[in-house]
This record gives structure tokens, C-alpha cells and sequence, in this order.
């Protein structure tokens, strides 16, 4: 099982982001910068978890670790985007465990290796 960096600009409130295998960039560091965020995830083997293009921008130029996550689903109210997290999380993160950037949008998961 992954374990996860979520970054600032997703809700620590996501029901099923709870326990050990969760991560919070708020948490972890009192000024979050990308290098700074991919530093820690890279040494610590974490898959990012995001709205920001710009790590999955720079996962298309390495190689894992880490992962990353891009939530690609725009702007949503705090209620509509958890319970979007909560029913899709299973497959996102089936998804995640074999390729190295997963894209999530509203109608789909887009997997590249």
C-alpha cells in the first residue's frame, strides 16, 4: 500500500484520507514550495497528491518516487469535492500503485506509466 502527500490545496477533511498512510503538507512544513514538497516525498517514497499541474509537469520528465496524483475536477464546494474523493479514492489509488502520474477528472481516471 502507498503512502500519501496531500498537498495544501486539497481539505485535510477527505473522510478517507485519515491514518497513517496520510500525509499533510500543512503538517509537514511551515513554507510549502514544490521543490521543497517533492524533496520529502522523493526521500520518504509518498505519492503526491494535488490540484497544482506542476508536479505532474515535472513526474512526465523523472522517474518515481514519487507519484503523483493530479486532481484535474476544477472548482468544487467542499462537500461536492470530499464526496467526489471519497467515492472514487479506491480506483484512483488502484490506479496509482502502477503508474507513476495518475490525471483525475470528473468523468474519467487517465493512468501514464
Amino acid at each position: 500500500m502507498s503512502k500519501f502527500f496531500i498537498d495544501e490545496n486539497l481539505p485535510a477533511k477527505v473522510s478517507v484520507w485519515k491514518g497513517d498512510d496520510f500525509e499533510f503538507v500543512t503538517s509537514a512544513f511551515q513554507s510549502e514550495n514544490d521543490s521543497a514538497i517533492w524533496d520529502h516525498a522523493k526521500a520518504n517514497g509518498l505519492t503526491i497528491v494535488t490540484k497544482d499541474s506542476d508536479f505532474s509537469m515535472r513526474i512526465m520528465s523523472s522517474s518515481p518516487p514519487p507519484k503523483v496524483i493530479h486532481i484535474k475536477i476544477g472548482n468544487l464546494r467542499l462537500r461536492e469535492l470530499c464526496s467526489f474523493l471519497e467515492s472514487n479514492w479506491k480506483m484512483i489509488e488502484s490506479t496509482s500503485s502502477h503508474s507513476k502520474l495518475v490525471n483525475v477528472f470528473r468523468d474519467r481516471i487517465e493512468a501514464v506509466d
